[in-house]
This record gives structure tokens, C-alpha cells and sequence, in this order.
């Protein structure tokens, strides 16, 4: 049966498992969208193209499966870079269509042209590296091969964002529906290294006192339960990088909470120190987790890299081990031949007294910082005891969660990295409470971040979206404040503004606003407040002269 292109498209959402899209609609796309409106995918409609973009990515890094975003040609489709571009960074799967002009009045100076004929901006070029795939589709009798091409894109080992761009007159255009018999959907299957993990064996069993290194690929395996396992099971330490947070509960014993430049220092002191093995699991040694590539870290130590990226291996250090596969499949092999070696746990004597020494320094600036920081680092506290399990964190100001957020093996927490865009963690947070409809949901930005994105509080309302936004108010861009303050002789510029009247906002927005000025307020607010199914607005105040120290690369 011949069906319209338009519809083609809607049914390949459906057959990837799509159930949402946020977009905004435009002449160039409407024949999709006429089409999504007796499809089972429910059409959000954003308040900016970027925050659709963004909304695709939360539900992509919540689900683990396929998202979508929709705009329309010209600027529809150059709004969703920045959101394109950070799921890029991410590695999501998050398929991006957009509209175009119809193919024959290409390079004639159509309204909101991309086709890149003519003079008119290369949309295709301008998405060429930050997709995976990226496709014009100017001509339906190859349009089974471009679904497939996408499909592998998306689904494959190594995922990321694809662009279809589809001109008006082909979406109209009639196609055989059993094009979509075509694709292909790729399972997740990987090669087995059964000598590699003979040596990590070796590794393991040799070294006295070994520390996991565990980074986001241990989540995107789903591998946060063996890996706890593990660690409890041999007695070895667990540190994690920024979005690895929780893969082992932080606050028990084994954890040596995060590694990063922006933490608390405990765990760099541990790993320099004492650790004579790392065994990183899918995390990448990148500048924050590093310490700026601190040699310090890795001397003297046997290391093993466990990644299902073969990129990764090797791309910053040179491992004893290198193994390219699934991490829950090989920490579950690692254990059962530890257990068939009959390998006793490991001794805690060093953590033990690393611990009592951190506990005996005194660091008056340290000190300092903590008593200016005190209502954060109670709210975080406050959130950890309140939600134990099943909260949704998304958080663009990760300075404070770094140090002052123990995250449970129950919860989830989303750091804003890839391209750590201001802005990114309202509208991330609506796509991830779209998939998690019952998990508590929190974004957390400063209010510089706020005012990039706040208009999208308004599409959680019109949807009726639960969703708690705690803005940091300081009045200023907290990091470039403390760049000036450190790096440039206390010589502000452009970093100070002035916020709106945020319970006036609130009011507007038909939503409950919180105002954090002392600890009582903030005791009252998790007494009282609805922080599961109603939208909150929680403003926390902080004195803009009080940021952390630590010294930036630049």
C-alpha cells in the first residue's frame, strides 16, 4: 500500500519506540506533524527549538533508547545545534528531523532555504559534525537505505544523534509502506576477550591494594549492581568520574565518592597515595576527572581499561590491559573466576587509615567554604535523605553536588558535561520526567543558566509535567566571577546581573515558589512542599562573593 512520506516518517518513530517528540511546528514540517496527530507519539511542543533538542537528550540518557526532537527548516533547524551538539558529546541516540523548502525551487532564495544551493546556509554542513548521520533527503527511491543507515547510527554500539531533513515536497510524496521492511534494527552484541580477561585476572589477584575507577559507561551498561557487587564481594575501593556518581552508593564504605578537580580531594589523595592497581570501567581520563592529567595519578601503578569504545582505549594512557567489550559481561567474568581462583577480599588497612587521617586534617579554608556553602550542602543532604531511591538530578552547577551530593545506588544523577551548555537542565529534565513519569525530578542551574532556559517551566505546566527547579541565586555567572577573582586581578566584567522577582515568576507561572534564605526555610520546604508531583520553582540564595577555590585550567 502506498502511503504518504510523511507518514513513512511517523511510523519509523514508532518503530524505533519513540512515544515522544518535542519540537515546534513550521509551514516546512507540518505535513509530519498533521500526521502525528492520530499517531500513539505524543507531540510536546517546546519554547525553543533548543530545548527541544535538549528534552530529546534527558529522555535519550534517562531510557537509554532512542529520543526525537522536530523543527522546522532554516532557523528551526540551526536552534537545535547546541542540543544536537551535546547529545553528540553524549554519544545519545537522539534522531533530529527537520523541514526544508521543496527541491525545486532550490537555490531560488525560498523562505528559511538550508538546502545550501544558491547562497543559502548549508544545513547538511552545518550538522556534519555533531551527527552521526546526517541526510537531505531529496528523493524517496532511496529513502529505505537512508532509515537504515539512520537506524544503524542510532542503535549501534557506538550511538549518537542523526539528522533527517526532509523538503516539503517530498513528505507529500507517496511511497510502498514496506519500505520500512528495510531496516534493520542491530542488536548489542559484543566479542568476548577471554585472554584479556585472563590477564585482568592476574591483575587483580597481584595487586594489594586495587581501586576501581568507574565511569558513565558502567550506567550506559547497566552495570551499576555488578559492579557494587564486585567491589563489596573482594573488598576494593570504588572512586567514580562526575557522571558515574552513585554507581556505588556514595557514603559507604568501598565508595572514595568522585573524581574530579572540582570535588573534595579525598579520592586523588587515596588513588596517588596508596592505589597500586586502577581498573577503569568506562570512564575516560578527561581533564576534570584527571586533575588536569596529573601524572601523579597513574605512576607507578599497573592499570587496566575496560571500554565497549575502541576509541577509548589507550586514547590518554597506556594500559596493561586493554579490553574493547561489555562491561557488565566482563566484571561478572572477572568475578567468577576470582571465585573459582578462590581469591580472598582485599585488605582495607590503607583506606582505613586514609580515612582517619582525613578526618584529623584541619583545613581552615576548607572550613570556610563549608559554613558559605552551608545551605547547599544542606539541601543536598536533605534531597539524599528524601529521596533514597528513584530521583531524577539534573544538574547544570555541578561545582556543589560534586562535594556536597552522596548519590545512592537508587537514584540518578545527570550531570550537565558534554558540551556543558548553560541551560541545558529544565528542558533535559521535562524529557527525562516524560519517560520516568513517577520519579521525583530535580534541575539544578544557577540563575545565569535560568535565564537562558526558565520559558520551559511553562511547557512542564502545560503538560502538567512534575518537575522541581532549584535555582542558585547569586546574581552573577559564579565561575566567571571566580576566573576574574583568581586569574585577572578581581577585574569583573559582564558577570553580575540582575534576577527577576522569582516568587512574582512563580506566581505568573501558576507554579509554588520556594525562597532558601536560612535553614529553617529550607526545613520547612522539604516538610511541606509536593517535590513529587507538582512543579516547583526553589530559589536558594548564595552570596556571590563565595565560590569555590580551586584553580581552573584557564
Amino acid at each position: 500500500m502506498n502511503i504518504s512520506v510523511s507518514e513513512l516518517i511517523v511510523r519509523y518513530l514508532e518503530r524505533l519506540g519513540i512515544d515522544h517528540i518535542f519540537g515546534m511546528p513550521g509551514a516546512h514540517v507540518l505535513p509530519i506533524y498533521d500526521r502525528l496527530h492520530d499517531s500513539s507519539i505524543k507531540s510536546v511542543l517546546v519554547k525553543h527549538e533548543q530545548g527541544a533538542a535538549f528534552m530529546a537528550g534527558g529522555l535519550a540518557r534517562v531510557s537509554q533508547r532512542p529520543s526525537a526532537c522536530i523543527a522546522t527548516a532554516g532557523p528551526g533547524a540551526t536552534n537545535l545545534v547546541t542540543g544536537i551538539a551535546n547529545a553528540y558529546a553524549e554519544r545519545l541516540p537522539v534522531l533530529a528531523i527537520t523541514g526544508e523548502t521543496s527541491t525545486y525551487i532550490f537555490g531560488r532564495g525560498g523562505l528559511q532555504e538550508s538546502s545550501g544551493e544558491g547562497g543559502a546556509i548549508d544545513q547538511g554542513a552545518l550538522f556534519a559534525s555533531i551527527t552521526r548521520y546526517h541526510r537531505l533527503i531529496e528523493r524517496t527511491d532511496y529513502l529505505g537505505q537512508v532509515l537504515n543507515q539512520a537506524t544503524q547510527a542510532l542503535l549501534g554500539r557506538e550511538p549518537g544523534p542523526v539528522l533527517l531533513s526532509v523538503p516539503y515536497n517530498v513528505q507529500k510524496e507517496r511511497v510502498d509502506e514496506d519500505v520500512l521492511e528495510q531496516i534493520h534494527l542491530p542488536g548489542q552484541t559484543a566479542a568476548r576477550h577471554a585472554a584479556s580477561i585472563a590477564e585482568l585476572v592476574e591483575l587483580v589477584q597481584n595487586a594489594r591494594y586495587p581501586v576501581i575507577v568507574a565511569g558513565y559507561g558502567c550506567i550506559q551498561a547497566g552495570a551499576r549492581d555488578v559492579v557494587a557487587a564486585f567491589a563489596e564481594r573482594f573488598g576494593i575501593p570504588v572512586t567514580t568520574s562526575l557522571k558515574a556518581k552513585g554507581v556505588v552508593a556514595e557514603g559507604t564504605p568501598l565508595s572514595l565518592g568522585c573524581l574530579g578537580v572540582t570535588s573534595n580531594d579525598d579520592a586523588r589523595r587515596y588513588l596517588a597515595e596508596h592505589a597500586d592497581l586502577l581498573v577503569f570501567l568506562g570512564a575516560g581520563f578527561n581533564e576534570r576527572t584527571s586533575y588536569l592529567w596529573d601524572a601523579k595519578l597513574l605512576a607507578d601503578k599497573k592499570i587496566a581499561q575496560v571500554d565497549r569504545d575502541a576509541t577509548q582505549l589507550g586514547r590518554v594512557f597506556q594500559p596493561d590491559v586493554a579490553i574493547c567489550d561489555d562491561i557488565r559481561a566482563v566484571i561478572e567474568d572477572l568475578a567468577a573466576a576470582l571465585e573459582a581462583e578462590g581469591m580472598p577480599p582485599k585488605r582495607l588497612d590503607r583506606l582505613d587509615r586514609h580515612r582517619a587521617a582525613l578526618a584529623g586534617r584541619v583545613n581552615g579554608d576548607k572550613a570556610a567554604q563549608d559554613e558559605a556553602f552551608r545551605l547547599i550542602h544542606r539541601f543536598f543532604d536533605g534531597l539524599a535523605r528524601r529521596f533514597p531511591r528513584d530521583a531524577l538530578v539534573f544538574d547544570d552547577n555541578i561545582v556543589f553536588a560534586q562535594s556536597y551530593f552522596d548519590v545512592s545506588g537508587g537514584n540518578h544523577y545527570f550531570p550537565n558535561s558534554g558540551i556543558s551548555s548553560l541551560g541545558h537542565a529544565i528542558p533535559a529534565a521535562i524529557g527525562a520526567r516524560c519517560f520516568a513519569t513517577d520519579s521525583p525530578t530535580f534541575a539544578i542551574l544557577g540563575d545565569g543558566g535560568f535565564q537562558m532556559c526558565g520559558m520551559e517551566m511553562m511547557t512542564a505546566v502545560n503538560y502538567g509535567i512534575p518537575l522541581n527547579v532549584v535555582v542558585i541565586n547569586n546574581g552573577t555567572l559564579s565561575l566567571i566571577r571566580k576566573n576574574q577573582f583568581q586569574l585577572y586581578g578581581e577585574r569583573y566584567t559582564d558577570c553580575d546581573f540582575t534576577n527577576p522577582d522569582f516568587g512574582l515568576l512563580a506566581q505568573a507561572f501558576g507554579v509554588r515558589h520556594y525562597r532558601i534564605e536560612t535553614e529553617s526555610d529550607l526545613d520547612a520546604m522539604f516538610a511541606s512542599a509536593d517535590l513529587s508531583g507538582s512543579i516547583n520553582l526553589i530559589e536558594i540564595l548564595l552570596d556571590k562573593h563565595a565560590f569555590p577555590r580551586y584553580l581552573a585550567a584557564r
